[in-house]
């Protein structure tokens, strides 16, 4: 992206809530960045959602609250196109002086988890599948938002209904316009279940990027959303009588030579997808908190409501937690379906991709695979509110096997502030708190 024409530049890094922390700068600083001369203290990446210092975080008052160094990440500089003026991106990550990666930025955790990959001689290739809702937001209550043709509040089940899609069509060609040129892979739309519910499909790729194309989607949806005069929302569950909102993460794993390492030529897969699997089942309910993190997304969380609650693993079953698709045997990937549109991108790549070379490493059985409808089944449940979920994360053991011990202390005590704090605001007024900070 040529800079000669902008005044301005924003750089930022992603906090443990995925939301983008950093600063406005003048153009001309932008050949400064290679070289560290942007910083930010280190505990900028460990604040509440609603931007709060962690009260008793060892990051601010116990070192003075010190600085660390900004670098970017290489994806960048991107355009901004929901902004009115012209102006670019630059990604960045956040460093100790001296270079070495802060342990509490999530973007390092998943970038260590994929070294892991890397010693093997594998990569990882992974695509996300994003739902959001189109709303107003302009009254007292948050509702979907009014057909561009006729004015009034969307009505009726959607489900793949092109009128709904082409009702939209000046919202989706400037969504469609502003991924090509983030370099986003934007594929499929379709219209989904709820009332302004939509889903876009983003093309498989590394499994890096596809983490920084989910987190770059979200913040390009919300934007173009406010020129069209509406509000996007990946809340997991805006609307109490409605579908909820999840984030569909599909990966597959390939040698130095491109094979694919869960291909055995048939429907089956590899023992090595076997114990990816295995990993990912024993590892769901610990990882919870990545999935569901938010106190309102456990609304989404409702047995028999097309979000799996039980940790199982089907062939060809979307009801199932785990699902294999099937297709070409050389497309051979596992579908993780658990996580809520309202999570960090970078942590639930983590956490998934971790939890399946953990279960390479220690050869899992995932035991039989499931058949029929995995809603009516004797399975291992996920934790049923966020409290548990907190203390189910921080005490699993194959959390640290996953995750940095410095990131999963703060986003334990993150979401223990959350909760404490949420906890005095009435249940009906948190979407104005999480509509657009998730």
């Amino acid at each position: 992206m040529d800079l000669s024409d902008l005044s301005t530049i924003r750089i930022a890094a992603s906090d443990l809530n995925g939301q983008m922390r950093g600063k406005r700068l003048p153009a001309s600083d932008f050949d400064k960045l290679e070289k560290g001369g942007a910083r930010m203290p280190l505990s900028s990446l460990n604040i509440d959602i609603q931007g709060a210092d962690i009260v008793g975080s060892p990051l601010v008052f116990e070192t003075g609250d010190a600085d660390g160094m900004l670098l970017p990440t290489g994806r960048g500089p991107l355009p901004m196109p929901w902004l009115d003026r012209p102006s670019a991106l630059v990604p960045m990550s956040l460093y100790h002086d001296g270079g070495t990666p802060f342990a509490g930025d999530p973007r390092h955790a998943l970038v260590g988890v994929l070294d892991r990959f890397k010693a093997r001689g594998w990569d990882v290739h992974a695509a996300t599948e994003m739902e959001f809702y189109l709303v107003d937001d302009s009254g007292a209550m948050m509702e979907p938002a009014h057909n561009p043709i006729t004015g009034r509040p969307m009505t009726g089940d959607a489900t793949l209904g092109l009128y709904e899609l082409d009702a939209f069509d000046a919202f989706f060609s400037d969504l469609y316009d502003g991924c090509a040129a983030m370099d986003i892979p934007a594929q499929a739309a379709i219209s989904e279940a709820g009332h302004g519910q939509f889903e876009i499909n983003l093309l498989h790729r590394d499994a890096l990027h596809a983490a920084d194309d989910a987190y770059f989607f979200k913040a390009l949806t919300k934007g173009i959303a406010r020129k069209h005069g509406m509000a996007a929302t990946f809340m997991a569950k805006p609307f109490a009588g409605d579908a909820g909102n999840g984030m569909h993460v599909h990966f597959s794993v390939v040698d130095q030579d491109g094979r694919n390492v869960f291909d055995n030529g048939g429907p089956e897969g590899t023992d090595l997808l076997r114990h990816a699997v295995g990993g990912c089942v024993a590892a769901m309910p610990p990882s919870t908190l990545i999935f569901v993190p938010h106190g309102v997304s456990y609304d989404r969380m409702v047995p028999g409501a097309h979000a799996p609650t039980g940790a199982g693993w089907a062939y060809e079953n979307r009801t199932a937690a785990i699902r294999i698709p099937g297709g070409s045997h050389k497309a051979r990937r596992i579908e993780h379906r658990v996580a809520c549109g309202d999570i960090n991108p970078y942590l639930v790549m983590a956490a998934i991709l971790g939890a399946a070379m953990v279960g390479i490493e220690d050869q899992m059985d995932p035991g039989e695979p499931l058949t029929g409808n995995a809603y009516d089944q004797d399975l291992p449940q996920l934790a049923g509110d966020w409290a548990s979920a907190i203390d189910l994360f921080e005490t699993a053991p194959i959390n640290r096997r996953i995750f940095p011990d410095l990131l999963i202390e703060n986003l334990c005590n993150t979401k223990r502030q959350e909760m404490q704090r949420m906890s005095e605001i009435p249940h009906d007024e948190l979407w104005k708190i999480y509509i657009e900070a998730v």
